[in-house]
């Protein structure tokens, strides 16, 4: 399986990847979250832009991105717009959508943008949009790596149909295919992990991410290792997703597995 290498940092080997997300609304809160991370072990920042207030105004957007790649510095920045049929806090229209995203990856400040693979399609059985497709090809034209992405916030798949997701996800372009999931009982925990190393072992030639949120699914986020996920989700304070660790104790989480499967 090819790795994918961001700003010096290489996902797929070693040690899963900490992801960093920056959930403020505003930009002064927003550089002083920045400046924070800076302090933690993360290799990875997210910006999750949709709770941003100028998200749609572009230029405001843009220089607040100039702003946060220059308090980062080379750490790897992916930008994220999570719509509310997602779980997000926005329901922008197709257009806003894919122009606000193009618009980043041509700024040259992100490193990997998110993309809503299934955007308007309820079939974890079905392709990926003609919209995903068509963005994640001027993503790319741009310069900038692709997070494919599908979320489900009120229950868990079966494994075949999780399965099915992450290989429509690779064959779409995705850089980097990504399921999150909801667990109702310890069982979905292991349709999870399940589906995960299925994917690993028989379709994946790329790094992917997988996670069963909350309470239950947390051993996901520090197991993700095992079952082949190349990064996870860490929290600075405030979250973006149910379940997250805080960043200090997951990565000790990650180191100790990392050298438990070593020996």
């Amino acid at each position: 399986m090819k790795t994918v290498k961001v700003r010096g940092v290489e996902l797929g080997v070693g040690v899963p990847k900490i992801i960093v997300p920056i959930v403020a609304k505003d930009r002064k809160t927003i550089i002083e979250k920045a400046k924070e991370i800076t302090e933690l072990p993360a290799d990875l920042v997210e910006w999750r832009a949709d709770f941003y207030q100028d998200l749609f105004n572009t230029p405001e957007l843009l220089y607040t991105l100039k702003e946060l790649r220059g308090t980062l510095g080379n750490t790897p920045i992916l930008f994220t717009i999570r719509t509310k049929q997602e779980g997000g806090e926005t329901a922008p229209s197709i257009e806003d959508y894919t122009s606000t995203n193009t618009a980043i990856a041509q700024s040259g400040n992100a490193d990997m943008i998110d993309v809503e693979m299934f955007r308007e399609n309820t079939d974890w059985n079905g392709q990926v949009s003609e919209m995903s497709s068509q963005l994640t090809k001027e993503i790319h034209s741009a310069g900038c790596l692709v997070v494919g992405s599908r979320h489900n916030f009120t229950c868990t798949p079966s494994k075949a149909e999780i399965v099915t997701t992450l290989r429509h996800q690779q064959e779409a372009g995705a850089d980097i295919p990504k399921v999150a999931v909801m667990p109702k009982s310890r069982a979905d925990v292991m349709e999870l992990l399940s589906a995960s190393v299925e994917f690993a072992d028989k379709y994946a030639d790329r790094p992917f991410l997988t996670i069963s949120m909350g309470a239950k699914g947390m051993i996901t986020r520090a197991a993700c290792e095992l079952s082949g996920s190349c990064m996870t989700f860490g929290a600075a304070g405030q979250g973006s997703a149910p379940g997250q660790i805080q960043v200090r104790d997951l990565k000790g989480m990650l180191e100790l597995v990392h050298k438990s499967s070593q020996e």
